[in-house]
């Protein structure tokens, strides 16, 4: 089963946090909008967080619980890995997804030849490979990249670090980290067809704006916000612009 801590009363909007972290992350923003007229669930994914691990991170099988756990139409809010779970769920259960908001994510997480918006291979596999000998380390390590070239990215970075295991010490890394490396929803983006706000910041190195601009072509109906100074976290470096641009999104659908 999957955690979640749900806050406020109103329309119902789930949040898919990144690898490494938890619903947790969400917690400023969620209060904000629960406060707003929302009601907000935060989700903990498989092996993160409270939500116990599983053999394998199955994207697919992990859209149909949530669409099983939330039946009626909900507008989704996924960052990262959240977000490339978040469009499975939107093309699998279109009726279960009024609208998707997706933060700094991407349909692949691994560069190919015809898949230049990403990182190398190699740098995800050696996440994994340090995990094993230096777990904490290598999480703050790649917390400290997804904050890489915005301003205040120390402030970022300690906000996110604070936030890591208040949840507990997540259990379910690598198989999650291994569905990072196999996946390409590219497939997937022409069957989404809800409407789709696109949250990107222009300094990300995780999910290059490329990535950004490929879902906001491919995709039937998609609008592109550009942080210009946000890295991979912009609801965190850039709360107040981000929330500017997500309120607005999901009020028309709520």
């Amino acid at each position: 089963m999957l955690h979640t801590e749900t806050l406020g009363r109103g329309p119902d909007v789930v949040f898919l946090h990144g690898w490494g972290l938890h619903g947790g992350v969400f917690s400023r923003l969620a209060r904000y909008l629960a406060d707003s007229g929302l009601t907000v669930h935060l989700v903990d994914l498989p092996g993160h967080g409270h939500t116990p691990a599983e053999a394998t991170f199955d994207i697919a099988r992990i859209a149909d619980q949530l669409a099983l756990a939330f039946p009626l139409p909900v507008q989704v809010v996924g960052w990262s890995l959240g977000g490339l779970v978040a469009q499975h769920w939107a093309a699998r259960h279109p009726d279960t997804v009024r609208s998707l908001s997706l933060v700094a994510t991407s349909p692949r997480f691994v560069r190919s030849a015809d898949w230049p918006h990403a990182q190398p291979r190699e740098a995800i596999e050696t996440v994994g490979h340090n995990l094993a000998t230096d777990f904490e380390g290598t999480l703050r390590r790649f917390l400290a990249l997804q904050t890489l070239g915005a301003p205040h990215a120390r402030q970022t970075l300690e906000a996110m670090q604070s936030l890591l295991f208040a949840h507990g010490r997540p259990q379910g890394l690598m198989p999650a980290l291994q569905a990072l490396l196999e996946a390409d929803a590219r497939a997937v983006a022409p069957e989404i067809a809800c409407p789709t706000g696109l949250f990107f910041g222009a300094r990300d190195a995780i999910t290059p704006t490329g990535a950004a601009r490929w879902l906001a072509h491919t995709l039937p109906d998609a609008r592109l916000h550009l942080f210009a100074q946000a890295s991979h976290a912009p609801f965190l470096s850039h709360e107040s612009d981000f929330i500017a641009a997500l309120a607005p999104h999901l009020d028309r659908f709520a």
